[in-house]
């Protein structure tokens, strides 16, 4: 008991030393807008924030805007959504004195002068990758992850970190060391997670540029819930060197590094910016693919896919909305819109997606919280993934009558041979293959799909992992896939909602109904899918759904 209680003291100080170094980025943040202010006061703030992304960019290169102006403009407004949101876990102080290296710049990178906020599981020289983790606490990163060299090397300053939820599992944003981040455009609502402290920010206007990681919809939650854009790219189109992973070494569920932003144009010129000769010599795994001007460019009409539900998880009458709303302008535009067919979701989310993850019954999950104080955002697969062989099964079974997706969750948690996890990377391959037939059967460039949304109130995503289907399917399919917030919640859809049932009609259908509900308001995406290796595609696609 007394080593225990040692151990525990231990424990609180190093997050308390945390939590000090927090409070101390903020008041340097302070100390460094104020001074900027003092020393400039009549420098245009609100104008500088209201550039879009490659407005901004293109001053910053032609010099018709300084460097410090923008900078310091962007350190006073992360602050501002810090003090408001608790996103930012730390302030890289570093980044002043590469803005004052930037001034000097020859060459002048697409992102040249663009300050750039980044997620804590991505590697930055002397700063700690924590995933919320209390044991990654002062292991600070030997060296820059491959794609902030690439960021650097265009010219952008990162210049703060930004909170995860404890172990990334998880699309809340909810850790012992830093707290809770809340959703900047109503406090009782989650940012969405994994990269949820980039979408309080970015969505709150304290960063024009954020970059962060997708393993089940962990940069499509935050930029849905907090209305801005986003887009997961395969897998292996951008460098994962330096990228922190919450299940590290499993290639079931394709991880992927993404930008997002306020609006698609932006995204499109960060991906120029990382597909660059830079990326590609740094990481020669990533293959030689630049930017594709001519597709993301292109006006031809397109051909597009479409559902309203995925008949798992039930959409709210906002994503259905979203969606019917959506597929009637782009034909008003001119594009042909085709129903899809989804079938087995079911079994794509407990056979590939968590089986997938978890092939190990979940131990090496587990081994990752050994000597941590809290379990709390990733609650049900820690609680099973701790449960001995014996009591899943028995627990699957009892509970199939009763609640068929709980007894699939604990079935899919069990431990694998690699016999069977080959197996089952084979099996994810030919659904891979079919998924694509199905999709060139119809003639398809590109597919319309719902996201979920709204926004959930703090704490339900720790309630409700099963609702991650929209999502997650093009993580297991390994698809460019982006959001693009389309409209708001309205009176009528809050109404629809009292008859929200679910296709389950379990504990997890009614909880998500009390999740969606007191929405009125907030911002309701859709999400947009190309084939692999065709983000440019996807990117044009957003960019017309954004237009419409």
């Amino acid at each position: 008991l007394l080593l225990r209680w040692r151990r525990r003291r231990a424990l609180w100080r190093k997050v308390a030393e945390a939590q000090e170094r927090q409070e101390l980025s903020l008041v340097r943040m302070e100390a460094a807008a104020r001074r900027f202010r003092e020393q400039n006061p009549s420098v245009k703030v609100a104008s500088i924030l209201s550039l879009p992304l490659p407005e901004l960019s293109r001053k910053l290169r032609d010099g018709s805007l300084p460097l410090d102006h923008v900078f310091y403009a962007y350190v006073g407004k992360a602050l501002q959504i810090a003090i408001e949101t608790n996103c930012i876990t730390e302030f890289l102080q570093e980044s002043e004195t590469q803005l004052r290296r930037a001034k000097l710049m020859e060459k002048r990178g697409l992102l040249y002068g663009v300050p750039v906020s980044i997620k804590d599981s991505i590697d930055l020289q002397g700063h700690d990758s924590t995933l919320g983790f209390i044991k990654n606490l002062n292991k600070p990163a030997a060296e820059d992850s491959v794609v902030v060299q690439v960021l650097k090397r265009q010219g952008a300053i990162p210049f703060v970190k930004t909170n995860v939820p404890q172990s990334l599992i998880s699309y809340d944003c909810k850790n012992l060391i830093f707290g809770q981040t809340r959703n900047p455009l109503m406090f009782t609502r989650t940012p969405g997670g994994s990269s949820g402290g980039e979408g309080a920010l970015v969505g709150g206007g304290g960063s024009i540029l954020g970059i962060g990681t997708d393993v089940g919809g962990s940069l499509r939650f935050p930029a849905a819930f907090c209305g801005i854009c986003a887009i997961k790219t395969t897998g292996k189109r951008l460098s994962k060197r330096g990228v922190m992973a919450g299940v590290v070494g499993q290639k079931a569920v394709a991880a992927a590094v993404g930008p997002l932003a306020k609006d698609v144009e932006s995204l499109a010129l960060c991906l120029r910016a990382l597909l660059s000769e830079d990326m590609f010599s740094l990481d020669s795994t990533v293959p030689p693919l630049p930017f594709n001007e001519e597709v993301y460019s292109s006006t031809k009409p397109l051909r597009i896919g479409y559902y309203e539900t995925d008949f798992f998880t039930m959409p709210s009458p906002a994503m259905r909305r979203a969606v019917r709303e959506t597929k009637q302008l782009l034909e008003e535009a001119g594009h042909t819109l085709v129903p899809f067919e989804l079938t087995n979701v079911d079994y794509v989310m407990f056979n590939y997606c968590v089986r997938g993850m978890f092939s190990d019954g979940g131990s090496s999950f587990v081994r990752k919280f050994k000597g941590e104080m809290e379990k709390g955002s990733s609650g049900l697969f820690f609680w099973l993934a701790k449960a001995p062989h014996w009591l899943k099964t028995l627990l699957s079974w009892i509970s199939k009558p009763f609640v068929p997706r709980f007894s699939s969750i604990i079935r899919s948690m069990k431990e694998n041979t690699v016999d069977e996890v080959w197996s089952l990377h084979h099996e994810i391959e030919d659904f891979c293959h079919q998924f694509i037939a199905q999709w060139k059967q119809l003639n398809l460039d590109v597919m319309l799909c719902p996201m979920l949304g709204p926004a959930l109130g703090i704490g339900y995503p720790a309630k409700l992992s099963v609702a991650v289907s929209y999502t997650m399917l093009y993580n297991a399919l390994d698809f460019p896939a982006g959001v693009v917030p389309v409209t708001l919640v309205t009176d009528e859809d809050e109404e629809q909602l009292k008859g929200y049932k679910g296709y389950y009609q379990d504990w997890w259908d009614r909880t998500l109904a009390k999740a969606f509900r007191g929405s009125v308001g907030m911002p309701v995406a859709v999400q947009c899918v190309a084939l692999p290796w065709q983000e440019e595609l996807c990117l044009r696609f957003m960019k017309e759904v954004e237009t419409l």
